[in-house]
């Protein structure tokens, strides 16, 4: 969620305003350009791709969990399932 704040307010959004229930068309007006910036923000300090460009508004909450769940998706491209379960049958 630190990470969504700093970005939000790099765009000039007050800090004070930023919640976990805080939409982020609805509640902080922003517009495609300013969503796609926070996408943008989010590949560079975090490493991983989030969709928020749909036309559904998300809640902070929301972004993190879609952030969370690109971050695990992309740990788990990154370790093959059989050795990440400890599965020894590739070592016999």
């Amino acid at each position: 969620m630190d990470t969504l704040k700093s970005i939000l307010t790099n765009l000039g959004i007050p800090e004070a305003s930023l919640h976990q229930d805080t939409r982020l068309r609805q509640d902080l007006q922003l517009d495609s350009t300013e969503t796609v910036e926070v996408a943008l923000g989010l590949k560079r300090q975090l490493g991983v791709r989030v969709k928020l460009e749909s036309r559904q508004d998300m809640t902070l909450t929301q972004v993190c969990d879609q952030v969370e769940a690109a971050m695990l998706a992309s740990s788990e491209d990154a370790f093959p399932t059989g050795i990440e379960s400890g599965d020894k049958s590739d070592r016999d």
